[in-house]
């Protein structure tokens, strides 16, 4: 009795819709009339479609800019080279930078960037190179400005 009354406050079922792309599963009006699996490939190619045009008008805008920059860019490109070679001796990241042990997911990093164990972790054991006094001091400093009241008129 309730499926064969409709009392206005839902739809009557609708025949199903075979998917636009001939896929063989039915498709839905909310999904332009395609299958899930479609709907998402076709907006899979959407989203690929928009970045790719992003990354064509950022590459025909790069080539303007660096006409008109072209002296500063070779100026950027100089520090870049000089610091590669300065990375490699660098110690890995999962070992102690004091004994050479391995840390694995136990490791102390430093405020001088560097891993440590344990035992090395604090900075008196490590000879740290971090200077904390000047670093607390830049922090005071920062947090409560000087502030001078105006000179007092007498009469």
């Amino acid at each position: 009795m309730g499926s064969q009354q409709n009392d206005g406050t839902s739809y009557p079922p609708s025949e199903p819709k075979p998917c636009a792309n001939n896929c063989g599963f039915f498709g839905t009006a909310g999904n332009q009339n395609l299958c899930s699996k479609c709907y998402r490939d076709l907006s899979i190619q959407e989203e690929h479609a928009a970045t790719a045009k992003t990354a064509m008008e950022k590459s025909l805008l790069l080539p303007a800019a660096a006409a008109i920059t072209a002296s500063p860019a070779v100026l950027v490109a100089e520090p870049s080279s000089s610091a590669e070679p300065s990375a490699a001796p660098a110690k890995a990241a999962n070992r102690c930078g004091s004994c050479n042990k391995k840390v694995g997911l136990t490791g102390f990093v430093c405020k001088c960037g560097t891993t440590f164990c344990g035992t090395h972790r604090y900075p008196e054991k490590h000879e740290c190179s971090y200077d904390f006094k000047t670093a607390g001091r830049d922090v005071i400093s920062k947090a409560n400005p000087i502030i001078k009241a105006d000179k007092i008129q007498r009469f």
